[in-house]
């Protein structure tokens, strides 16, 4: 089982660098409700990208530390994507980056929670309501006239975050799980991140102007 991890978490980096690349490519044509996209996937890029290079680069083996800031940044970029979507007054924008803001605060000055996978389900949780919200009103107004470009991606988002909630209320047994058990549900995650990225590399395929 670690040799399919390990072969599925490979596959995950050259899916993440090949929607990096064609997002890249494809920002220009990108409307300002859509461009918050490439920021999120290009978030997610630069987490990856440290996680490796601070081992192999800086032989820093514990990466940590990046935890709180991954997850506050994924919430202020997925609730704000969302929020400018619904049309939904910039004071919620702008409490979204009070609440991370306060996590990272809260987090790395006094070590509040001091599991930090609580923040992490509470942060699914609401950006599983934002994109279900969204996706149900995009499955309302779409029309031959009025087609939501990224209704796909958001559907995946939808599906990914709500699946995480499961395996991070579960992540506490994995203790007492076996190797195998334990690498059936990395990888399970992890062909959850390939069906959203591949999500992203369809949609940026078929953006036309």
């Amino acid at each position: 089982m670690a040799g399919l991890y390990k072969a599925i978490l490979f596959l995950n980096y050259a899916l993440l660098l090949s929607v990096i690349l064609l997002g890249a490519a494809k920002y220009r044509i990108l409307n300002q409700k859509e461009k918050p996209y490439f920021y999120c996937i290009a978030f997610l890029f630069f987490i990856e990208l440290l996680n490796l290079a601070l081992p192999y680069i800086f032989r820093l083996n514990d990466t940590s530390f990046l935890y709180p800031f991954y997850i506050a940044g994924e919430f202020f970029l997925l609730t704000g994507l969302f929020i400018r979507k619904l049309d939904w007054p910039k004071y919620a924008l702008g409490l979204t980056g009070l609440l991370a803001g306060g996590f990272m605060i809260s987090k790395y000055g006094f070590d509040y929670p001091s599991n930090a996978d609580i923040a992490k389900v509470v942060s699914n949780i609401v950006i599983i309501c934002l994109s279900g919200f969204t996706l149900i009103r995009e499955i309302k107004n779409t029309s031959v006239q009025n087609q939501n470009r990224f209704i796909l991606v958001d559907a995946s988002i939808f599906f990914y975050y709500s699946v995480s909630v499961f395996i991070f209320i579960i992540q506490h047994q994995i203790a007492e799980l076996s190797e195998n058990d334990y690498y059936i549900i990395l990888s399970a995650n992890n062909i959850l991140s390939s069906i959203l990225y591949c999500s992203f590399l369809y949609t940026f395929i078929r953006l036309k102007k």
